[in-house]
C-alpha cells in the first residue's frame, strides 16, 4: 500500500537523501537525526576521516542501542509476569482459577 507514503528529505553525514516512508514525517526525520548525531559523535570521538566508515560504526551503535533496549524489554516483560504470579498467588483460590474467558461465559450464561 503506497498511499500512506511520505517523502522526506533528510540531511545525513553531510548528504542529503530523500526517503520515501510510510510513518510520518515527523518520525522520519527524527530517526535520520537520529542517524546523522551517531554518525557525528562517532566522528568526533576519534580518528576517522572516511564517512563509510563512520556510518558503519553508526550503525553498530544504533544496533547496540537497539539490543540493549529489547534486553530491557524482556527484563521488565520477565519482572510483570512474576509480579503477575506473584499477585495471583494472593487472590483467593476462586479468583485464580477464574482467569480464563470460559468462567465469564459460564456467568453470562446463568444470568
Amino acid at each position: 500500500m503506497t498511499a500512506g507514503r511520505t517523502v522526506v528529505k533528510v540531511r545525513i553525514g553531510g548528504e542529503e537523501y530523500t526517503l520515501r516512508s510510510d510513518r510520518p514525517t515527523d518520525y522520519t526525520q527524527a530517526v535520520a537525526d537520529h542517524v546523522d548525531r551517531t554518525m557525528r559523535e562517532v566522528q568526533t570521538s576519534g580518528t576517522i576521516v572516511e564517512s563509510h566508515k563512520a556510518a558503519i560504526l553508526a550503525a553498530l551503535a544504533i544496533t547496540d542501542e537497539l539490543f540493549q533496549a529489547r534486553a530491557s524489554e524482556q527484563e521488565m516483560a520477565e519482572r510483570l509476569r512474576g509480579l503477575a504470579a506473584e499477585m495471583a498467588r494472593l487472590l483467593p483460590p476462586a479468583k485464580r482459577s477464574s482467569r480464563g474467558s470460559g468462567s465469564i461465559a459460564a456467568v453470562d450464561e446463568g444470568g
